[in-house]
């Protein structure tokens, strides 16, 4: 299947800001970022603003910088403690709610098992079974610079996608088999270890259809930067389409 490639869905030349959210927690993350944004500003503006007066004052006399409130300013100790209190608090809320969000796995639609090894992914989607009674695997290696084709992107293209549905909760389980790993997908707001004997679980839906770029975040070893994660979002039909075709 050959879809369309969105130009953010894969990280871009001096890239300043966050690829366009495909899922709904990366929406939110987005939000969040833009949210807290705005008190950044407001305290660096405010405190830049203070240290310029500050300086600009002194500047035009031999004074040293003092003050006979300087060391009991009790007005100014109770402003400066009770301002931070409560930024912090308009902050903390809308980051709990963040957080439940990321951890939830409502009602998964399929589950999917990726397992990261030195230096490749390997995949099995567990509600599924072949012909022959076993389950639905397969390794995806990183595709060659020299096998690219015209429009593929260097070091993140492989060989096997990762098919999903759009609008379906996907569980994802994750495990490695040798050293630790990291299963990051920036688009569908995904990020999380694979710990050798540990099974990991996270979860995205993605509301679009698309081709996802992420790469193991986990400095795992000499080729670690050539185990990229590529996930293809179709419809429904097309989905049920691809599980028939490649694997009934």
């Amino acid at each position: 299947m050959d879809w369309m490639k969105f130009k953010f869905d894969a990280a871009i030349n001096y890239q300043l800001d966050f690829q366009d959210p495909a899922s709904p927690v990366m929406e939110e993350i987005v939000n969040f970022h833009n949210y807290v944004m705005i008190y950044l500003m407001f305290i660096t503006f405010t405190i830049s603003w203070i240290f310029s007066d500050i300086l600009y004052t002194y500047s035009k006399s031999n004074r040293l910088i003092s003050h006979k409130y300087l060391v009991h300013g009790t007005w100014l100790e109770i402003v400066w403690t009770i301002t931070p209190a409560v930024i912090l608090v308009f902050i903390a809320f809308p980051s709990f709610k963040l957080i439940y969000l990321i951890d939830e796995v409502i009602d998964a639609g399929i589950t999917i098992k990726a397992i990261g090894h030195q230096w490749y992914w390997s995949y099995e989607y567990s509600d599924y079974a072949t012909a022959d009674g076993k389950s639905i695997e397969f390794n995806s290696y990183m595709i060659p610079e020299d096998d690219l084709q015209t429009g593929d992107l260097r070091l993140l293209e492989v060989d096997n996608k990762v098919v999903v549905p759009t609008n379906t909760n996907v569980r994802v389980i994750i495990t490695a088999t040798d050293v630790l790993h990291c299963w990051a997908v920036p688009s569908l707001g995904v990020k999380l270890d694979a710990v050798p004997g540990r099974l990991n679980q996270t979860s995205f839906l993605a509301n679009r259809e698309g081709i996802y770029y992420g790469q193991c975040s986990e400095i795992c070893g000499a080729n670690h930067a050539f185990m990229p994660i590529v996930i293809e979002a179709v419809n429904l039909d097309a989905y049920c389409t691809y599980i028939s075709t490649n694997y009934a």
